[in-house]
C-alpha cells in the first residue's frame, strides 16, 4: 500500500511529547548508518553500549519481536513498540528487549497511570471528535435546508410583489 507519514504523536499517544523526543533522540544516536533503521549490526552496538551485550541469537530476536515488515531491522516506529511492549508489561524480564527499555533509560513507567488514563482520555477525545464533526455536517445541512427554504420563500414573496405590480 501507499506509505503512510508516521506520525508519533499520533500512534503513540500514551506517551509523552518529552518521551517521544528522547526515544527519537536515542534511536538516531544508534542509527549509525543514518538511514532512519537500527539494523543488527547497530543494535549489537546499542546493546553494548547500555552494557547488556546480546549473542547473535539474541539481537536477532530482538528484532523479530517488533519487526512488523519483516525486514530485519527496526524503524523507528518498530523501535517505539518496544517502550510500548515494555510499558504494557508485554517483555519477558530476561530479553533483551527488556533490558534494552530498562537501561535506555527513558522513563516509561513513571507514566503508567497516567499514561494508561491519558491513552483512554484520548481514546474518548477521538470519539469525541468524531460525533463532533457529525454534529457539525448535521449543522451545516440543517442550515442549507433553512437557506434553501429562506431562498423559496423569498422568491415566493418576490413573486408576490411582482404580481402586486403588474396589476
Amino acid at each position: 500500500g501507499g506509505r503512510r507519514v508516521f506520525s508519533p504523536a499520533g500512534e503513540f499517544r500514551e506517551f509523552s511529547r518529552r518521551q517521544l523526543r528522547d526515544m527519537e533522540r536515542l534511536f538516531r544516536q544508534y542509527d549509525a548508518g543514518k538511514d532512519g533503521f537500527i539494523d543488527l549490526m547497530e543494535l549489537k552496538l546499542m546493546m553494548e553500549k547500555l552494557g547488556a551485550p546480546q549473542t547473535h541469537l539474541g539481537l536477532k530476536n530482538m528484532i523479530k519481536e517488533v519487526d512488523e515488515d519483516l525486514d530485519s531491522k527496526l524503524s523507528f516506529r518498530e523501535f517505539l513498540l518496544i517502550f510500548r511492549k515494555a510499558a504494557a508489561g508485554e517483555l519477558q524480564e530476561d530479553s533483551g528487549l527488556h533490558a534494552l527499555a530498562r537501561l535506555s533509560e527513558i522513563d516509561v513507567s513513571t507514566e503508567g497511570v497516567k499514561g494508561a488514563k491519558n491513552f483512554f482520555e484520548a481514546k474518548a477525545q477521538a470519539i469525541n471528535e468524531a460525533s463532533r464533526f457529525e454534529e457539525e455536517i448535521k449543522a451545516e445541512q440543517e442550515e442549507k435546508k433553512k437557506q434553501a427554504e429562506e431562498l423559496k420563500q423569498r422568491k415566493a414573496a418576490f413573486k408576490e410583489l411582482q404580481s402586486t405590480f403588474t396589476q
